[in-house]
């Protein structure tokens, strides 16, 4: 999970779809793109556990935060969603 404030987590429930999306991200400046695996509450099975793009820094330097709406549509094209962290 992300450390500090700012952070936005975009889940995604295909691995490649997150591998894309954070390659984009990680084009257009923002750091860190690290994508990882992340079972969220309530499941129950292995196999229903979504892929997660942890972003902290934006392209203009500051807290992704600044940039959630942004993230979020760039979720919502792939199925998913982004949160706040």
């Amino acid at each position: 999970m992300a450390v500090g404030r700012g952070a936005v987590m975009v889940t995604l429930t295909e691995r490649e779809d997150a591998e894309e999306l954070a390659e984009q991200l990680h084009e257009q400046g923002y750091e860190p793109c690290t994508v990882h695996r992340e079972m969220l509450a309530g499941e129950d099975d292995a196999e229903d556990v979504d892929w997660v793009i942890e972003v902290h820094t934006g392209p203009h330097g500051g807290p992704a935060v600044f940039d959630e709406t942004h993230l979020g549509l760039l979720a919502d094209d792939y199925g998913g969603f982004a949160t706040v962290e």
